[in-house]
């Protein structure tokens, strides 16, 4: 077990938190307009689905796959179905952002009649995914803490780090914080720094 606190961890915990804060804005909003309110611009619904399919769903969960339940696997195996399961929602969850990019879609050239949906839709990525992080925060990164030795996290480290240089590299990842920042002034108070609707 390693005392100090992993390199990695951080940044899944970083990304979560980015991540949750996209969803619960988009879920906010749907709830506005669905309680009679104002819709937002729809490029705020763009916005966030851009993220989510450009970050999260080609960047962060691939790290986890690739290295952080690759290692725990090699280390116990009491969390083999637990982590195949969240392997194949890692699947999932892209194809859920593709229908809901489909719904927004219907919704910006069908008008209202489409709302439900799309609607249903956010709610329904929403508790998928908000179950997912709590499932990887709760159960699983407290036995990779216990199970992973420093040599591990050092392996798990450096393959995180290494893809966010790469990142840096390309500019890739100052374009994701650009897409977040630009989220949050595009998006009207209380989730973003616009204007109230």
């Amino acid at each position: 077990m390693r005392t100090t606190y992993p390199v990695s961890l951080n940044i899944i915990r970083d990304e979560h938190e980015h991540l949750s804060a996209v969803i619960q804005g988009m879920r906010y909003f749907v709830q506005q307009i669905d309680n009679g309110g104002k819709a937002p611009d729809l490029k705020v619904f763009r916005a966030m689905l851009y993220y989510i399919m450009a970050y999260p769903e080609k960047v962060h969960h691939p790290k986890e796959d690739k290295y952080l339940f690759a290692k725990i696997k090699e280390r116990t195996h009491q969390l083999d179905a637990e982590l195949d399961a969240l392997s194949e929602q890692h699947m999932q969850g892209e194809l859920l952002v593709h229908r809901l990019q489909t719904a927004l879609l219907d919704y910006e050239f069908a008008g209202t009649a489409a709302f439900p949906h799309f609607r249903e839709l956010v709610e329904q990525y929403v508790m998928f995914y908000f179950k997912h992080m709590r499932k990887e925060e709760e159960e699983i990164i407290p036995v990779a803490r216990q199970v992973l030795n420093n040599m591990d996290w050092k392996e798990v480290d450096a393959a995180f780090m290494q893809n966010r240089q790469k990142l840096d590299e390309a500019g890739e990842r100052c374009k994701y914080e650009d897409l977040f920042s630009t989220i949050v002034n595009i998006s009207p108070a209380p989730i973003g720094v616009a204007d109230p609707l």
